[in-house]
């Protein structure tokens, strides 16, 4: 909160909000008498400025917002499903986690009945760097629903997004469509909605009953805020950190018609920009001695003024608004620490890798990384455990965070971090099989981890079957076999061998076992054929050799394979 005002003077200083409101003045002046006074008027522009940025506005008639907003079914919400069905525009928005969300129906309506001529603005983002997005009342939707449209064509990784800057606009959807925006942080830092506390659209969809009703879920508002909020008045202004925190400023008892006229931000903004907002400590009076976080909350609501408001015409206690606000603030911070954020712990992780990646070379002189850490018991073993855990509780949680994603954004996510998990699969997974087969247990991949069969699938999806032209194609051994579950099958081979000569087993299911040894073979040699295992395989030490040795046993001098061939002639000692 502290950090509000801050805000608040960067925004209000800078040419962004005054940029913008020039371009919707400049509309207004442009638009005819008759467009003013039109029920279904919506009206847009692009203005280029050289320099600086373009701007695309969004205006509305007066007579245009009080009908959409003020008429039958003015409150309306549209769902998703709904959505699917008369708009299909917004079907991106819904996410895994949060599928259903709703829409202002006036709000979509306008924007589906220009959505044709409005399309051809979308070129105006390719074209010009940067962008801004702004409108005036349900303008200001109209601009919203433009930029979330526009963002869906948005790489994750382009950094000049377009920024939406509305202007007493009203609240757009529920807390589905909140929820799916706040899920793409990316996504709702491009939204800055300005809004004056004399000012009754912004808060039209809010309860219409007081802040600390809101807190006590009386009549709550369906209708909930995303991106950033400038609560202003003519004398100060402020950011908060939490939108809804915001609303429960603004709410009001009722929202009089003769109160729907364009508001008079330009001057507002002007009064601001020649003002100091930021008040010194010593005015805080019985506020001193509290908390920081209460004392930011306390001058953020002196510097609009809404406080006083509030406390005159609604009896609202502000120390109960203090406290209430701070209790939500502190709700948002632990939301947020909750957010996942891959490259946090990377550098954390990275660390974890290198220990692995120095046990396998150690671990190769006595018979390979898969094996040493099967049969050993040691501290060096110990720490490599710690690692693999720490690794594994990372990944998983990664795999688990990008099936919660909408499809684009895991796709991208997919794509940038594909090489690290692919590694972690192929270097991790062996280990987790050695502690499995270590036990006693049998059948590793009936059971295996499915942030392991996520991360296999993610390679697959990446370079499907019969893609992979020659040239690509690998011409030496592989550092890490590309089948993580290799010695998995490693040891079903040897379970089936001993199976085969243990005397109990009947003869057909010898049979099966001979032909799951068969194809065994043929997979390894597929594998031998492609360099797609690493070499350590071949040590005399390991599971895969010892496993030769009682399979030749078994087969006898008769038998004749591609792997037997392979195998008698030593023709692994040329394998590199």
């Amino acid at each position: 909160f502290t950090s509000g005002l801050e805000l608040a003077n960067v925004v209000v200083s800078s040419d962004l909000l005054h940029h913008s409101w020039a371009a919707i003045e400049k509309l207004y002046r442009e638009t005819s008498v008759n467009d003013l006074t039109s029920t279904f008027s919506i009206k847009y522009k692009v203005y280029e400025q050289p320099q600086k940025a373009t701007v695309i506005a969004f205006v509305s008639s007066p007579t245009c917002t009080i009908h959409h907003l003020q008429g039958q079914g003015g409150r309306d919400l549209v769902s998703s499903a709904d959505l699917r069905e008369n708009f299909p525009v917004f079907e991106f928005v819904s996410t895994k986690v949060n599928p259903t969300f709703s829409i202002h129906r006036a709000a979509v309506t306008l924007f589906a009945s220009h959505k044709d001529q409005i399309s051809s603005l979308k070129d105006q983002y390719s074209k010009t760097r940067p962008l801004i997005v702004t409108g005036n009342s349900i303008g200001g939707s109209i601009a919203s629903l433009f930029t979330l449209w526009l963002l869906e064509s948005v790489s994750p990784t382009d950094t000049k997004r377009p920024l939406c800057i509305t202007f007493g606009s009203p609240l757009l959807g529920d807390n589905g469509l909140q929820a799916a925006i706040l899920e793409r942080p990316t996504w709702n830092s491009c939204f800055l909605h300005v809004a004056s506390n004399q000012d009754p659209i912004p808060k039209l969809f809010a309860s219409p009953h007081n802040a600390l009703a809101i807190e006590s879920n009386s009549h709550a508002s369906i209708y909930k805020p995303f991106g950033t909020i400038l609560l202003c008045s003519k004398s100060g202004c402020a950011c908060f950190e939490d939108p809804e925190s915001t609303l429960d400023l603004m709410v009001t008892n009722q929202v009089p018609n003769e109160g729907l006229q364009i508001s008079h931000y330009g001057v507002i903004l002007e009064t601001l920009k020649c003002s100091v907002i930021c008040r010194g400590i010593s005015e805080l009076g019985e506020w001193n001695n509290v908390s920081p976080l209460q004392t930011g909350i306390f001058e953020q609501i002196e510097a609009t003024k809404v406080g006083r408001t509030l406390q005159q015409q609604q009896n609202v206690d502000i120390n109960s608004l203090v406290t209430m606000i701070e209790r939500r603030t502190k709700d948002l911070v632990a939301r947020k620490r909750k957010v996942f954020d891959p490259n946090k712990e990377l550098n954390k992780r990275k660390i974890s890798m290198a220990y692995i990646e120095w046990f396998m070379k150690v671990s190769k002189p006595r018979g390979g990384c898969y094996d040493v850490f099967k049969t050993e018991e040691s501290k060096r073993r110990e720490e490599i455990v710690k690692q693999k855990s720490i690794l594994t509780l990372y990944w998983k949680k990664m795999v688990r965070e990008v099936e919660k994603m909408p499809q684009k954004d895991g796709a991208f996510f997919i794509t940038r971090w594909l090489y690290g998990g692919t590694n972690y699969r192929r270097m991790v997974e062996p280990l987790d099989i050695a502690e499995f087969y270590k036990k006693g247990k049998k059948d590793y991949l009936a059971g295996r981890s499915d942030h392991y069969k996520l991360l296999e699938q993610w390679v697959k999806d990446e370079k499907p079957e019969g893609r992979q032209s020659n040239t690509n194609k690998r011409t030496r051994a592989c550092s890490l076999t590309e089948d993580s579950c290799f010695w998995a099958r490693v040891e079903e081979a040897i379970i089936w061998c001993k199976s085969l000569g243990d005397g109990e087993t009947g003869p057909e299911d010898k049979e099966l076992l001979a032909k799951n040894l068969v194809e065994f073979e043929n997979y390894v040699m597929n594998l031998i054929g492609n360099y797609g295992v690493s070499p350590e395989i071949f040590l005399k030490q390991s599971s895969f050799m010892k496993w030769w040795e009682n399979y030749a046993i078994i087969k006898g001098t008769s038998y004749h394979s591609s792997l037997t061939y392979y195998m008698t002639n030593r023709r692994y000692e040329l394998y590199a």
